[in-house]
């Protein structure tokens, strides 16, 4: 049933595209796919392995501006700027995991959100080859017309939600969240724990650097904002709303939130207090989330806590 559903809803995304009307329209369903990849991104990590990562945007605006800066420096094809971009937000993902992901409790949220802020600082101060506050703009675009970068960006999203629902499932999926919840007994099984944890860290900073340079090249820009706490607080909300631990949910709660703030955009900074005043909701009244039971009880299963 979910496989048929699945296919209803690329079906429909795919159709969608021509018949939007409008430049503006596509792109912001592009932009909801690019929201939807860093979604399940961090929800990949976060949900299995219980380790809430504050610092995501990093990895984000790593790939961001690793692809940027090739570009307008040293002239290199977005197309190559957008394995750069995985590859160095994953040697990001290994420098932050390996002296991090040791820490207990709340330290290595603290940790990687500390990391975060002082790379964005670094950003600014490095004015010279960073653009300062301007960040780097002109940027080439990987596709001039909007429908095949949708069409793209369509196609990165479920090629990365269905690797990571993949994953999820495996047995390689089971053990960290056997890890999450019992990590001590895991160790004292033989599991190396480190190890898995890296691993999945390293996984969701590959997404997180593939969408930043997809949004780089929508955007034709970067900057230090890319990087910033709000960018943080919208990929987590997107997360939660759609249901923790649910990949599929993350990519639904980030069309949902994605829409709704284009929807309230002449609203100003109020946007914010509806996200907030929504995510409070969902984490008090709905912690499962909005999308995440919808879907579970689409393919007949019970709904559990995440």
């Amino acid at each position: 049933m979910h496989q048929a559903a699945l296919a209803v809803i690329v079906l429909a995304l795919a159709v969608a595209a021509p018949w939007l009307g409008s430049s503006y329209l596509t792109g912001v369903f592009t932009l909801c796919l690019i929201y939807a990849i860093w979604a399940m991104g961090w929800d990949f990590f976060t949900g299995l392995s219980g380790r809430e990562n504050f610092g995501y945007q990093l990895f984000i605006g790593a790939g961001a501006y690793a692809s940027a800066w090739l570009d307008t420096n040293f002239g290199v094809s977005p197309w190559i700027g957008l394995a750069v971009a995985v590859a160095v937000a994953i040697a990001f993902g290994l420098l932050i995991g390996f002296p991090t992901l040791r820490l207990k409790g709340p330290y290595f949220a603290l940790a990687t959100l500390a990391a975060a802020v002082i790379i964005q600082h670094l950003l600014v101060i490095l004015w010279e080859y960073t653009g300062g506050e301007e960040g780097i703009n002109g940027l080439t675009p990987l596709l001039l017309d909007p429908v095949p970068f949708y069409y793209l960006t369509l196609g990165t999203a479920l090629a990365c939600g269905v690797l990571l629902v993949a994953l999820a499932r495996s047995r390689w999926g089971l053990l960290l969240r056997a890890i999450r919840g019992d990590e001590a007994s895991c160790q004292a099984a033989g599991i190396n724990i480190t190890f898995y944890k890296i691993a999945a860290l390293v996984i969701s900073a590959a997404c997180a650097g593939l969408g930043g340079a997809l949004y780089a090249s929508y955007q034709m820009q970067v900057s230090p904002q890319m990087m910033s706490v709000m960018m943080l607080i919208a990929v987590i909300s997107m997360a939660y709303i759609g249901g923790l631990g649910s990949i599929y949910g993350a990519a639904g709660g980030a069309v949902v939130l994605t829409l709704l703030g284009e929807t309230l955009r002449s609203a100003g900074e109020y946007r914010l207090l509806v996200y907030s005043l929504l995510l409070i909701a969902v984490i008090f009244f709905l912690r499962n989330g909005l999308i995440a039971p919808l879907w579970r009880r689409l393919g007949g299963q019970r709904e559990v806590a995440p």
